[in-house]
Protein backbone atom coordinates (compact mmCIF):
# COMPACT_ATOMS: atom_id res chain seq x y z
CA UNK A 1 0.00 0.00 0.00
CA UNK A 2 2.59 2.70 1.29
CA UNK A 3 4.81 1.50 -2.52
CA UNK A 4 1.09 2.48 -4.37
CA UNK A 5 0.98 6.07 -2.59
CA UNK A 6 4.54 6.67 -3.76
CA UNK A 7 4.07 5.47 -7.43
CA UNK A 8 1.10 7.61 -7.20
CA UNK A 9 2.67 11.12 -5.69
CA UNK A 10 5.68 10.42 -7.90
CA UNK A 11 3.56 9.92 -11.25
CA UNK A 12 1.50 13.34 -9.81
CA UNK A 13 4.87 15.14 -9.08
CA UNK A 14 6.36 14.42 -12.63
CA UNK A 15 3.57 15.58 -14.58
CA UNK A 16 3.43 18.46 -12.76
CA UNK A 17 7.21 19.28 -13.42
CA UNK A 18 6.72 17.87 -17.14
CA UNK A 19 3.68 20.91 -17.48
CA UNK A 20 5.63 23.61 -15.98
CA UNK A 21 8.42 23.04 -18.03
CA UNK A 22 6.33 22.78 -21.30
CA UNK A 23 4.85 26.62 -20.18
CA UNK A 24 8.23 27.82 -19.30
CA UNK A 25 9.37 26.87 -23.37
CA UNK A 26 6.43 28.91 -24.96
CA UNK A 27 8.02 31.75 -25.99
CA UNK A 28 5.84 34.90 -27.23
CA UNK A 29 6.81 36.31 -30.83
CA UNK A 30 5.87 39.59 -29.27
CA UNK A 31 6.54 41.93 -26.63
CA UNK A 32 4.02 44.61 -24.87
CA UNK A 33 4.97 48.21 -26.31
CA UNK A 34 3.19 51.66 -25.21
CA UNK A 35 -0.63 52.54 -24.84
CA UNK A 36 -2.82 54.51 -26.62
CA UNK A 37 -5.81 56.30 -25.91
CA UNK A 38 -8.04 56.11 -28.83
CA UNK A 39 -10.78 58.69 -29.10
CA UNK A 40 -13.34 58.23 -32.75
CA UNK A 41 -15.10 61.48 -33.52
CA UNK A 42 -17.89 62.32 -36.05
CA UNK A 43 -17.55 65.89 -36.94
CA UNK A 44 -20.64 67.08 -37.92
CA UNK A 45 -21.47 68.32 -41.87
CA UNK A 46 -19.92 71.28 -42.68
CA UNK A 47 -18.24 71.61 -39.33
CA UNK A 48 -15.09 70.09 -40.19
CA UNK A 49 -12.72 73.38 -39.95
CA UNK A 50 -14.65 74.35 -37.14
CA UNK A 51 -14.20 70.85 -35.00
CA UNK A 52 -10.36 70.95 -36.42
CA UNK A 53 -9.50 74.59 -35.27
CA UNK A 54 -10.21 73.57 -31.75
CA UNK A 55 -7.83 70.52 -32.58
CA UNK A 56 -5.38 72.48 -33.71
CA UNK A 57 -5.36 74.93 -30.59
CA UNK A 58 -6.52 74.03 -27.23
CA UNK A 59 -6.02 70.12 -27.70
CA UNK A 60 -2.73 70.33 -29.29
CA UNK A 61 -1.66 72.79 -26.82
CA UNK A 62 -2.94 70.28 -23.86
CA UNK A 63 -1.04 67.30 -25.57
CA UNK A 64 1.73 69.28 -25.84
CA UNK A 65 2.10 69.89 -22.06
CA UNK A 66 1.43 66.32 -21.36
CA UNK A 67 4.29 65.51 -24.14
CA UNK A 68 6.36 68.30 -22.16
CA UNK A 69 5.73 66.83 -18.72
CA UNK A 70 6.36 63.13 -19.37
CA UNK A 71 2.97 62.05 -18.94
CA UNK A 72 2.62 61.19 -22.96
CA UNK A 73 5.14 59.87 -25.74
CA UNK A 74 3.11 61.46 -28.33
CA UNK A 75 0.03 62.30 -29.57
CA UNK A 76 -1.71 61.96 -33.28
CA UNK A 77 -4.62 62.80 -35.22
CA UNK A 78 -5.95 60.66 -38.32
CA UNK A 79 -8.68 61.75 -40.66
CA UNK A 80 -10.67 59.79 -42.96
CA UNK A 81 -13.84 60.06 -44.68
CA UNK A 82 -16.53 58.28 -43.09
CA UNK A 83 -18.56 55.30 -44.31
CA UNK A 84 -22.12 55.94 -43.12
CA UNK A 85 -24.16 58.28 -41.52
CA UNK A 86 -22.77 56.90 -37.85
CA UNK A 87 -19.34 56.26 -39.29
CA UNK A 88 -16.45 58.50 -36.93
CA UNK A 89 -14.12 60.54 -39.36
CA UNK A 90 -11.55 61.80 -37.12
CA UNK A 91 -9.33 59.94 -34.61
CA UNK A 92 -7.20 61.31 -31.99
CA UNK A 93 -4.56 59.29 -30.17
CA UNK A 94 -2.36 59.48 -27.28
CA UNK A 95 0.36 57.43 -26.76
CA UNK A 96 1.75 56.92 -22.80
CA UNK A 97 4.33 54.52 -21.77
CA UNK A 98 2.02 51.68 -20.54
CA UNK A 99 -0.95 51.58 -18.49
CA UNK A 100 0.82 52.00 -15.40
CA UNK A 101 2.29 55.38 -16.40
CA UNK A 102 -1.08 56.33 -17.68
CA UNK A 103 -3.27 55.67 -14.26
CA UNK A 104 -0.64 56.74 -11.88
CA UNK A 105 -0.65 60.57 -13.54
CA UNK A 106 -4.82 60.79 -13.65
CA UNK A 107 -4.52 63.48 -10.94
CA UNK A 108 -1.52 65.09 -12.49
CA UNK A 109 -3.43 65.17 -15.59
CA UNK A 110 -6.36 66.68 -14.48
CA UNK A 111 -4.59 69.69 -12.25
CA UNK A 112 -2.43 70.02 -16.29
CA UNK A 113 -5.69 70.67 -17.64
CA UNK A 114 -6.95 72.88 -14.96
CA UNK A 115 -3.70 75.29 -15.36
CA UNK A 116 -3.89 74.78 -19.65
CA UNK A 117 -7.32 74.88 -20.65
CA UNK A 118 -9.34 76.33 -17.26
CA UNK A 119 -11.10 75.69 -14.64
CA UNK A 120 -14.25 73.40 -15.05
CA UNK A 121 -16.93 75.66 -15.92
CA UNK A 122 -14.45 76.47 -18.35
CA UNK A 123 -14.11 73.03 -19.84
CA UNK A 124 -18.13 72.36 -19.19
CA UNK A 125 -18.57 75.51 -21.69
CA UNK A 126 -16.02 74.00 -24.24
CA UNK A 127 -17.71 70.19 -23.67
CA UNK A 128 -21.39 72.26 -24.78
CA UNK A 129 -19.97 73.84 -27.56
CA UNK A 130 -17.91 71.10 -29.23
CA UNK A 131 -21.35 68.67 -28.74
CA UNK A 132 -22.34 71.05 -31.56
CA UNK A 133 -19.94 70.45 -34.10
CA UNK A 134 -18.51 67.00 -33.05
CA UNK A 135 -19.74 63.62 -31.44
CA UNK A 136 -17.63 61.13 -29.77
CA UNK A 137 -18.56 57.87 -31.01
CA UNK A 138 -16.53 55.92 -28.77
CA UNK A 139 -13.16 55.99 -26.89
CA UNK A 140 -10.54 52.74 -26.49
CA UNK A 141 -7.61 52.22 -24.96
CA UNK A 142 -5.10 50.08 -26.62
CA UNK A 143 -1.45 48.27 -26.18
CA UNK A 144 0.76 48.34 -29.29
CA UNK A 145 2.37 44.90 -29.86
CA UNK A 146 5.83 44.75 -30.52
CA UNK A 147 6.74 41.63 -32.92
CA UNK A 148 10.00 39.82 -31.86
CA UNK A 149 11.23 37.51 -33.83
CA UNK A 150 14.15 36.46 -31.58
CA UNK A 151 12.88 32.85 -29.55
Amino acid sequence: MKYKRILVGSLIVSVLLLCISVVAQVSRPYRNGSVWSIGFIRMKPGMETAYLNYVATDWKREQEELKKDGQSLSYKVLRTEAHGPGDWNLMLMTEYKDMATMEVNVAKEEALVQRVIGNDEKQRQGYRERLEIREVLAERLAREIILDTRR
